[in-house]
């Protein structure tokens, strides 16, 4: 059908088991991005769906609010959760209606990304899911159950961009910090001494044994059960700490220069995520701004899995399929923000009543 010579492949941008393995030990190792995640992931909110048809919007309902989504998890809401999650991390989500053997939905699954691969199938407008199996793929068994969303794609490429792109330099930099910190404590921190005794001529010959009693008397002041003891020595004897003249390098500049390319990526204000950097509150709202500009993309992206969910589930119960789907408010701050424009917006056209109604008295007069 298609034979444009430009139609991808996909193979050049597919998503290794590597770069999967890759992107979860970042989750895993720097605690930030992994809580970046999650916050976006609950302050992209909930919704709620409406139908024409009272009768089928309240079976809707009660199928998204019990539908099993997973082990211990039912509801819409946890399986949009963890869908969101894997399209955050992996830049691609693959999930699946599961019906039974009456052809009725019985449950909504999110597939593990390493277990799936996309593939092109000469159309540029669609890509099949395959599933990996032992040495071998095999295409899904019911492809119209199946859906796939992907995050800014890119050119010619079926699988889409993880957040977390660029951010395994800034990662390996941040833990060299932090492990160069601890070792640097490790080091510091726990004191070790150096002692030096010089013996007298008149003790040279009996210097080995003044060491070994200078080394038990020292080692019984310094034993932690021993309490606070005094250490006595005869002859020439020096103590010091061994590293005490050596600078440590101040790791809070280039950390936080790390952090701030991270919250850039993650587009997440700072304050959210514990980190006290001076702000000012025109500051502060411009960031909630970016970020809610940021889960309303994702919202768009969401929207088409939650239309084919509710829709699938409609048609084989007998109802028409089309739903429309209202997102809650982002935060209480819009709410806020509206009563207060609305307050201003009561009060200016008071006045402006107030004027025309004083001109209109001055002219009559």
């Amino acid at each position: 059908m298609f034979t444009n010579s430009l139609l991808f492949t996909g193979e050049n941008t597919a998503l290794t088991h590597s770069k999967i393995k890759l992107y979860e030990a970042i989750k895993e190792s720097v605690p930030i991005i992994d809580a970046a995640i999650g916050k976006t992931v609950r302050l992209t909110g909930g919704f709620k769906v409406s139908c024409n048809d009272p009768c089928a919007e309240r079976e809707l309902n009660r199928f998204l609010k019990t539908v099993p989504v997973g082990a211990g998890c039912v509801g819409i809401d946890q399986f949009v959760s963890s869908y969101l999650e894997s399209l955050l991390t992996y830049g691609t989500a693959v999930g699946e209606i599961v019906t039974d053997r009456h052809g009725r939905v019985y449950g909504l699954y999110n597939a593990y990304i390493d277990d799936i691969e996309l593939k092109e199938n000469g159309s540029p407008m669609k890509a099949l899911v395959y599933s990996k199996g032992i040495g071998e793929t095999s295409p899904v068994k019911r492809p119209e159950l199946v859906f796939v969303s992907a995050l800014n794609p890119q050119k010619g490429s079926v699988y889409g961009t993880s957040i977390l792109n660029g951010l395994p330099f800034v990662a390996d930099i941040l833990l060299k910090i932090y492990n160069t910190v601890g070792v640097n404590w490790e080091r510091a921190g726990n004191v070790r001494y150096a002692i030096t005794y010089k013996p007298t001529p008149e003790n040279e010959r009996n210097a080995s044994r003044d060491i070994k009693v200078i080394a038990e008397e020292w080692g019984k002041a310094m034993s932690k059960g021993s309490g606070v003891s005094d250490f006595i020595a005869a002859g020439d004897v020096n103590i010091s700490v061994i590293g005490a003249d050596g600078a440590v390098l101040d790791s809070e500049v280039p950390a936080r220069q790390m952090l701030e390319q991270i919250v850039a990526k993650m587009s997440i204000p700072p304050f959210l995520l514990g980190l006290s950097w001076s702000t000012t509150e025109r500051m502060s709202t411009q960031q909630v701004d970016i970020l809610t500009s940021e889960l309303e993309y994702y919202r768009k992206i969401l929207n088409p899995v939650i239309e084919k969910i509710c829709g699938t589930y409609l048609l084989r119960n007998g109802y028409a399929p089309q739903v429309d789907i209202k997102w809650d408010n982002i935060n209480l701050q819009d709410d806020v923000q509206l009563a207060n424009a609305r307050y201003t917006n009561a009060q200016a056209a008071l006045a402006e009543q107030q004027l025309k109604g004083g001109e209109n008295y001055a002219d009559d007069n």
